[in-house]
């Protein structure tokens, strides 16, 4: 008699686990449907400024009507496919945060925002000034701060370092280098304000350039191999 009872008491137990189980799988799901936040079909303020900086970056041709569409779609494939981002034509948190969007439905607070920007500005200073003088890699991110506050460049540090051919690291892949800690700093120097370019928008490595546009540009200073210029 006690035999049965403990059986069935296994019995139960193992239901209840395997509803548990049941039960986590489905918040999980639920959560990862809640991270996809725009996806094709839908439709919001939030579609109009993925189609907006993906035109204004060259990766969408198509109207800006808040609507996520297949060209929309294509078009979010395309920058995730540059970006090292998985592509699957959803713009979930990470594809998002490298847009520069913060969704109210992500949860994303300023502190999370702030910590995206100082981490791709640190790979861009990574990708395009590792191995130079500490002021000169904070030199390359105050470039890119320069740009953001300059009506010729987009207004967001995403928006300047996504701009279509802006940067090499950008064009080369080695924006998805992972950046050391020096390059983590300078990134967070620059954002806090230090500028050690003197207000430049341009810099250059005079024994490579070949772009005779850029040499007529005034020089602000030269750090390294970089000459930085407005």
């Amino acid at each position: 008699m006690r035999l049965k009872k403990n059986k069935k008491k296994i019995f139960v137990a193992s239901i209840m686990i395997v509803l548990m189980m049941c039960s986590i799988a489905y918040i999980f799901l639920r959560n990862n449907e809640v991270e996809a936040l725009s996806k094709y079909g839908s439709r919001g303020d939030e579609v109009t400024q993925i189609q907006t900086k993906l035109k204004r970056w060259g990766y969408y041709n198509g109207n800006i009507d808040g609507i996520y569409g297949s060209q929309t779609q294509e078009a979010v494939r395309y920058f995730q496919r540059k970006n090292g981002l998985t592509v699957d034509g959803i713009a979930g948190p990470k594809t998002l945060a490298a847009m520069g969007i913060t969704s109210s439905s992500s949860g994303s607070s300023s502190s999370s925002s702030n910590s995206s920007n100082v981490n791709l500005l640190a790979r861009l200073i990574y990708g395009e000034a590792r191995g130079e003088p500490y002021t000169g890699q904070v030199a390359v991110g105050a470039v890119v701060m320069n740009r953001v506050k300059s009506s010729s460049f987009p207004n967001s540090i995403s928006g300047v370092i996504y701009q279509s051919g802006a940067f090499d690291a950008v064009s080369d892949g080695q924006i998805n280098l992972t950046p050391d800690a020096t390059a983590k700093k300078a990134a967070q120097d620059a954002i806090n304000g230090w500028d050690p370019s003197y207000g430049a928008i341009y810099y250059f490595n005079p024994s490579t350039a070949t772009n005779k546009w850029i040499w007529s540009r005034p020089m602000t200073v030269t750090i390294g191999r970089h000459r930085f210029c407005k």
